[in-house]
């Protein structure tokens, strides 16, 4: 079994499942053209989350040759989650302090009246019958949410979608001319509107318990750099939003593709709690991450050089059988789930009590609403990183 990241073959972006089953039995550590290694089995993984003194997630090295001194360098390699301790430490303890539980759940209320409003005016937006949900539902949930988190006024959320698919989109491993671009071009306007944004907030505060850019830039648990500010602010709204699209997104397609478990969780909608799980480890919204090695190291006997850069293959690790009971079946209440959607150790996803709280309230609202609805049509976004449709049509009746 042979996977060259630089060159996938076709239908992978459509069905990674095969190839990644592969991998977990033929080849759990792979070298690829590059030099760099396919990692897939979940407690290698899980080790590598770990150990930060080996693995690091520092992209200067990686990075620097890909962006060259551009914004998108400047922005990737000062985000929190591609940095290590103690800088990595001491930003998360400022952001943490944002997103607490009890700031997370004073959105709650909002999130329902979001959710319930957009499920209402679904039939709207029709065109020969079918809807598409993820321009006009799951995109617009964490753009609001996350604009809602940052006081950004409503009428000037629009860019945001576009700005974060540009910048992530230039994580991808094939970066085209234009991708760079765009990305460039993204962060630098991203970045402007941001620091307008914090000048007016510094001089007219919001309230600390709702509004994250007040309580990132007046944390009692220290203080960021603007740079710091500017771009954390910028992986969060990115973050979020991505991860968030998709994993709404995947659920519905996964629903629609699995009748008898679309049926129980219309016959048992507290099966969500267990569900949005499963969601997440079935089609996991990202399926690549990357740590570089600062040693030498030995996995499942492979001798690996120090400055190698693996690729850990999430979607893999959380179909590995070695811990999942039948990991391709969709199992809406299977316990326990410990994936690894939202990574793990000191870098797990500072944001997943929201992304779950999302992903719970948005599919479990539209199965509600619209019990008898269908996949008409979809379309897989291309990029290996990320796993999640660019065009979902769903009948609603």
């Amino acid at each position: 079994m042979y996977l060259d990241l630089a060159r996938p073959p076709e239908g992978f972006t459509e069905n990674p499942y095969p190839i990644y089953r592969g991998l977990l039995q033929e080849a759990p550590v792979l070298a690829q053209p590059d030099g760099s290694y396919l990692i897939s089995p979940y407690h290698l993984l899980e080790l590598i989350y770990r150990d930060t003194d080996r693995f690091s997630s520092d992209k200067q090295t990686v990075f620097k040759p890909k962006y060259g001194d551009s914004p998108l360098l400047e922005h990737h390699t000062t985000s929190l989650v591609f940095n290590d301790p103690p800088l990595h430490t001491r930003v998360r303890k400022i952001m943490a302090g944002a997103m607490t539980p009890s700031a997370i759940a004073k959105l709650e209320t909002g999130l329902l009246i979001l959710v319930d409003s957009l499920l209402e005016s679904l039939p709207d937006f029709r065109v020969n019958g079918a809807v598409e949900v993820i321009k006009h539902f799951a995109s617009r949930i964490p753009v609001h949410i996350i604009g809602n988190l940052f006081d950004i006024p409503i009428d000037e959320r629009e860019p945001l979608r576009d700005w974060s698919l540009s910048i992530l989109g230039a994580l991808e491993h094939n970066l085209s001319p234009g991708g760079e671009i765009a990305g460039n071009n993204a962060v630098v306007e991203f970045t402007n509107y941001l620091d307008d944004l914090a000048k007016h907030r510094r001089k007219n505060p919001g309230n600390p318990d709702t509004d994250v850019l007040t309580r990132l830039m007046f944390s009692d648990k220290g203080e960021l750099s603007t740079a710091e500010l500017l771009h954390n602010c910028i992986f969060i709204l990115n973050a979020g939003h991505e991860t968030t699209t998709n994993l709404i997104g995947n659920a519905i397609g996964a629903v629609d593709a699995h009748p008898q478990q679309k049926a129980n969780l219309i016959e048992n909608p507290d099966l969500i709690n267990t569900a949005v799980d499963e969601f997440l480890r079935f089609e996991s919204p990202n399926q690549l991450g990357n740590r570089l090695t600062t040693c030498d190291v030995e996995l499942d006997g492979h001798h690996i050089p120090s400055q190698t850069n693996l690729h850990l293959i999430i979607g893999a690790a959380n179909r590995d059988p070695q811990k999942f009971d039948n990991p391709d079946k969709f199992n809406l209440r299977r316990k326990p789930n410990r994936h690894l959607a939202f990574a793990g150790g000191p870098h797990a996803c500072i944001g997943l009590n929201l992304a779950r709280l999302e992903g719970k309230i948005a599919v479990g609202k539209f199965i509600n609403q619209y019990p008898g609805f269908n996949v008409v049509s979809s379309k897989r976004s291309e990029r290996l990183r990320f796993r999640g449709y660019s065009e979902l049509h769903i009948a609603l009746d």
